[in-house]
């Protein structure tokens, strides 16, 4: 396999899965195509649900993406409604929340669902980075960029890394899997 299509509307996450992608042989078309993404308790049943309900509509191979941010002090939230939260309250009201909060720890997690042939289950690879919240909103990118402090490398937000984010996120880390998956053929259920 050494094309992929991406669904996605969001353009942001289509340059990083180009440019990653890019270092494993992958040529990725963009689909920019909207489709549902259910509320769930998890990424993982997100995903599955978008990559099945879009068997049909796009031919494969093809694969989505997932993203969140698991806050340790809000017992994980926003996690999963990451989306719909940073819509609502964006990074303002994220800083808002953990006013006063000393225990800053978060997770940043991707899901990729690849879906290879429309009579087989999607391929789930994950990626996560571990890291923490900042005090204040740094840097540009998009999303809660300006508010994550990677642990690597250490003291910047993913705002301020520019470039340098597409080695330490969490979508590098799921993007990363699913280029050695494509490469090897191998199954990682």
């Amino acid at each position: 396999m050494d094309r992929l299509r991406f669904v996605t509307h969001n353009s942001h996450k289509f340059e990083e899965a180009r440019k990653i992608l890019s270092r494993y042989g992958l040529y990725v078309d963009w689909v920019k195509l909207e489709y549902p993404e259910i509320q769930a308790d998890s990424l993982e049943e997100v995903a599955s649900y978008s990559a099945e309900w879009l068997k049909g509509k796009v031919e494969p191979p093809f694969f989505i993406e997932d993203a969140g941010l698991f806050i340790e002090a809000l017992n994980g939230f926003p996690g999963p409604y990451s989306s719909f939260v940073f819509r609502t309250i964006g990074n303002p009201g994220i800083l808002r929340l953990m006013e006063g909060v000393e225990h800053r720890r978060a997770v940043f997690k991707s899901v990729v669902a690849v879906v290879t042939a429309v009579d087989l289950p999607p391929v789930i690879l994950t990626g996560e980075t571990p890291g923490r919240i900042a005090t204040s909103i740094r840097g540009g990118g998009w999303g809660f960029d300006p508010i994550f402090e990677p642990d690597e490398p250490g003291g910047l937000t993913y705002g301020e890394l520019g470039e340098a984010k597409n080695q330490v996120s969490h979508r590098y880390r799921a993007l990363r899997r699913l280029g050695e998956w494509a490469q090897s053929g191998a199954k990682p259920y």
